[in-house]
């Protein structure tokens, strides 16, 4: 570097010098004044945009913006131009363009700000270093980087064709990316394509390939855009769709394994670029099908019986664990078929054609099943239907269905086969809390039914499966279960009526075994009844209830009273009173934050100790509540007597209750009476808020039901608790709206 120092003049940083710099830099480069105007925009800019200078000076910058922010562009400069936090100004970015000819253009962009002239006019200038092409292939290559990793690792594959798909829309803006499966019976299948307009997606799965079809995409990859845009362009254009680049994906076999299709959402035509987006995805979007369909026979092997296609044994008990985990009061039916007189057939024919048969046999029953209908092969030659929501008299009306039409003679090999089920039925949950007590159940009455006679059915003895096992399977389990604390308490929020805030929620025990799945409190409550355990639950209920007061109160979470609902059993233990007193001392809890809810059976106790525990309970401060009042044999006069602070009105009151002239009667007189007798009501069963308008119109104080919320952990009651609501606010405009 020389010493030598020259002298700068004006002549040297001349305006014209600075303006001739500008207009020949090789990057773009747009300026604007104080009104967003485009006051300069040198040649490498038009080259980018594909305007000339004419066309866009004087105009607002926000033509040359991506069009997904134009409306809310002069906002974000005044935001800067008002406080002075630069987010954009300053630094670097690549940004997604549309040019003049509707080609999306990437470019790197970086933005300068000034204060010009006397006035001191804030200006802004911009620098766009194109990198479409550069910057394409980059994000190509790291998109299949990102598709390997995800393929080597345990991500589903269906996540991994969401993620192409997603990883494709963000190279063309406004687009919707399709991956497509060639099937084997030459239709598509969508595995991935979550913005495609639903009717247009229907279309392309409704179509099936002509064997044309599947030789010239072989033949020609980019006839792929004619099946699934030239056939569809009228439809596609009216949902929104206005162009599609499309590729079909060969395999290394040779076969149409599936298309890869873009669909563009702009009214003009683009570029092509587009088209090399799609070509440069097709081979790891080739991978991503291979590995499906890999997956897919792995999957088949060890779930299905190669000879039928049904699921074999181990899935059929996947599944049935599945249903039986659904909540809620889900019933299904199990019925296991046996083939009567089969060993005679491979005798006779051999086990070659005894396959045959076996084949035709589940091709016949296929045919009497619904979609939805779980059939499965679990031995030699016994198969099992599960029938969803189904009773005891679906399940009868399916099975003799199945009686008639196996009447008709099967065709094996030229010889006219007769054939016929000896059958048993199973239903969940009477016969069974888990998959292998209804199979076993089922296969008891299937037995019977042989026995008595070959071709009929018999239902499972529902008494005495369901006592025995719940007595010895769940009464085990049970014991096992509370020493090990697997129960848990869920809670159900309770509503005040007149204001619409939260009056309490009530404690409800929950068990969900590890391996019989969810029982339902119905029928565990029962079995602890009859095993002597139901004093162990009430005693772990009070407990679990007073610690999560204080949790809640700790966290800020004001939950006013939980109620706790006890068996007859506990009012006959003087041991009960002293219990409740101590775990109110022992969390430090002011006694009205806890209810207590009886049943009708201790309501109808005459026994003086159960009278002193009641009004021990009460002198304690603690409410009591009467549960599911209206449901047995309630006594008024006992009623009076009672140191009731609450009554709640049964569900089965509310499910007709706009419709139904008596539940209204009875609702009516039961607030009434406690209005009267100055208790709080509760009506539980609330899901309409026709039902709110209407018991809040008959002065009911409190409401619980799903209308508000379903029973939850005691987590996500926090979290339910710490969102605004305003039940009461959406009831009346709701019911204002309706009555308008």
């Amino acid at each position: 570097m020389g010493d030598e120092v020259l002298p700068v003049t004006d002549e040297n940083v001349s305006a014209e010098i600075c303006m001739d710099m500008l207009t020949q830099a090789r990057d773009g480069v747009v300026i604007i004044d104080d009104r967003n105007c485009i006051v300069f925009f040198n040649p490498a800019a038009e080259k980018l945009w594909g305007y000339t200078g004419a066309e866009v000076m004087g105009r607002n910058v926000k033509c040359l913006v991506p069009m997904d922010i134009r409306q809310d562009h002069d906002a974000f400069i005044a935001h800067n131009r008002t406080t002075g936090v630069n987010r954009i100004v300053g630094t670097s970015r690549e940004i997604t363009f549309e040019s003049k000819g509707g080609d999306y253009v990437s470019a790197e962009m970086s933005i300068s700000t000034a204060l010009i002239g006397p006035e001191n006019k804030r200006y802004y200038m911009a620098f766009m270093k194109g990198v479409t092409e550069e910057s394409h292939r980059k994000k190509l290559l790291d998109l299949q980087n990102t598709v390997f990793r995800s393929l080597s690792g345990d991500m589903m594959i269906q996540d991994v064709a969401d993620l192409v798909c997603q990883g494709i829309e963000d190279f063309v803006p406004n687009s919707v990316a399709v991956l497509m499966l060639v099937t084997e019976d030459h239709r598509l299948q969508i595995l991935s394509g979550s913005g495609l307009p639903r009717r247009f997606g229907a279309a392309l799965e409704h179509m099936t390939l002509s064997d044309a079809d599947v030789a010239a995409l072989a033949n020609d990859l980019d006839e792929a855009s004619s099946i699934v845009w030239e056939s569809y362009r009228s439809m596609g254009i009216s949902l929104g769709l206005h162009d599609c680049w499309a590729s079909a994906i060969k395999a290394p076999n040779g076969k149409i394994a599936g298309i890869l299709a873009l669909y563009s959402r702009n009214q003009h035509k683009g570029a092509d670029w587009p088209k090399k987006i799609v070509s440069g995805a097709v081979p790891f979007c080739g991978v991503v099908i291979e590995q499906y369909e890999a997956r897919q026979h792995i999957s088949q092997l060890a779930n299905y019986d190669p000879l039928t296609g049904f699921l074999n044994r181990s899935s059929l008990h996947k599944i049935l664990k599945s249903m039986i985990s659904q909540p809620g009061d889900n019933r299904f039916a199990v019925v296991l078929m046996d083939l009567d007189r089969f060993r005679d057939i491979n005798d006779a024919l051999g086990h070659v054609q005894g396959d045959t048969f076996l084949k035709a046999v589940a091709e016949r029953l296929k045919t009497l099943c619904r979609s939805n209908y779980v059939l499965s092969r679990s031995g030699g030659d016994d198969f099992v239907v599960v029938i969803p929501n189904a009773t005891a008299e679906t399940a009868v009306a399916f099975v003799k269905n199945v009686i008639d039409a196996m009447q008709r003679p099967l065709n094996v090999a030229g010889n006219h086969l007769a054939a016929s089920f000896s059958m048993g039925i199973a239903v969940f949950p009477e016969n069974g809390p888990d998959g292998e007590s209804l199979v076993s159940c089922a296969e008891i009455a299937m037995r019977q039914a042989k026995k008595d006679a070959r071709g009929g059915y018999k239902l499972a003895n529902t008494t005495e499966s369901t006592e025995a096992q719940d007595r010895l399977v769940l009464g085990s389990a049970l014991r096992d279960s509370l020493s090990k604390g697997m129960l848990n308490l869920h809670y159900q929020p309770q509503i005040e009526a007149i204001t619409g805030k939260i009056y309490g929620v009530e404690a409800l025990s929950r068990w969900n075994h590890p391996t019989l799945g969810n029982i339902f409190p119905s029928r565990f409550i029962a079995v602890a009844e009859e095993t002597g355990q139901i004093e162990a639950i009430g005693r772990w209920s009070l407990e679990k209830a007073c610690r999560q007061i204080t949790r809640w109160d700790r966290d800020g979470v004001r939950i006013p009273v939980v109620a706790v609902n006890l068996s007859a059993g506990h009012f006959r233990n003087r041991s009960l009173v002293p219990m409740i007193d101590g775990l109110l001392k022992k969390y430090n809890l002011a006694p009205e934050r806890l209810t207590v809810e009886i049943t009708e059976s201790v309501m109808m106790d005459e026994s003086e100790e159960t009278m002193n525990v009641l009004s021990s309970i009460r002198k304690l401060g603690v409410g009591l509540s009467m549960d599911d009042f209206g449901t047995g044999f309630s006594s008024l006069s006992r009623l009076t007597r009672l140191p009731l602070t609450e009554i709640k009105i049964d569900r089965s009151f509310i499910m007709n209750l706009e419709h139904d002239a008596n539940a209204q009667a009875v609702t009516t007189a039961v607030i009434g009476i406690g209005n009267r007798l100055g208790m709080t009501v509760v009506t539980e069963g609330v899901e309409t808020e026709a039902q709110y308008s209407l018991l809040q119109a008959l002065h009911c104080d409190v409401l619980q039901g799903y209308l508000f919320a379903k029973p939850m952990s005691a987590t996500d009651l926090e979290a339910w608790a710490r969102k605004p609501h305003d039940f009461l606010k959406t009831t009346s405009e709701n019911h204002t709206q309706k009555d308008e």
